[in-house]
């Protein structure tokens, strides 16, 4: 068993970054380490977390399955509120995790609880279906946020995402060749994973220090 936080960067950081993670994989998957390491290179203090189901997984031989995103919202709030950290809080996540935290930003960002929002691979609609979006709430969000993307994220592609009503709140880093991992096709892109992961961190860092804290 994990402790409830994996953390990483310099413990007196400007701005901490709480990250949630995917649908399917755990919060120290390769995935969300390796984002995790990028991140806190450039200064942030990174913590990740695990939701309930995913951390029963830990301990069970089923494959619990994940809840409905929206039915997650309170776990979220309840990790900000225990990780307590003292400076500027930007909350988000890979994948269904930056879509959670997409949807409890805006009321903790009124209240003064978060600087902004991260999301890593924000999944728009499910894989083969884009009719089926999941932006309906980005429309009028008011946090601050930086959406980091594939350009083949079959999740949300550059081709898909330009056509959709997003709040101007939002700012997007198309990543070239990208999958919903971030992972380019270096023979094809001439770019690496650590190329990506990066331009990613250096682009938040830039983001976070224009944030109004």
């Amino acid at each position: 068993m994990l402790d409830r936080f994996l953390l990483l960067g310099p413990e007196d950081a400007r701005f901490t970054i709480l990250l949630a993670h995917g649908a399917g994989a755990p919060m120290d998957s390769a995935s969300m380490t390796a984002a995790a390491n990028a991140l806190a290179g450039v200064g942030f203090r990174v913590a990740r977390f695990e939701f309930a189901y995913m951390a029963a997984r830990r301990t069970s031989d089923g494959r619990k399955p994940p809840p409905r995103a929206e039915t997650l919202n309170p776990e979220y709030e309840a990790a900000i509120a225990e990780l307590g950290a003292s400076g500027p809080l930007i909350i988000g996540g890979k994948s269904m995790g930056g879509r959670v935290a997409s949807m409890v930003a805006d009321d903790l960002h009124r209240r003064g609880k978060i600087a902004g929002l991260l999301c890593l691979g924000y999944p728009f609609h499910p894989p083969g279906q884009p009719g089926k979006l999941r932006t309906g709430h980005l429309t009028g969000l008011t946090t601050p946020a930086l959406i980091c993307q594939g350009t083949r994220d079959e999740f949300g592609t550059r081709d898909e995402v330009p056509g959709y009503d997003l709040s101007d709140k939002i700012e997007i880093l198309w990543l070239e060749d990208g999958d919903h991992d971030l992972k380019p096709r270096k023979t094809i892109s001439g770019f690496s994973s650590a190329d990506h992961l990066a331009t990613m961190a250096k682009t938040a860092k830039a983001w976070a220090e224009r944030l109004p804290v």
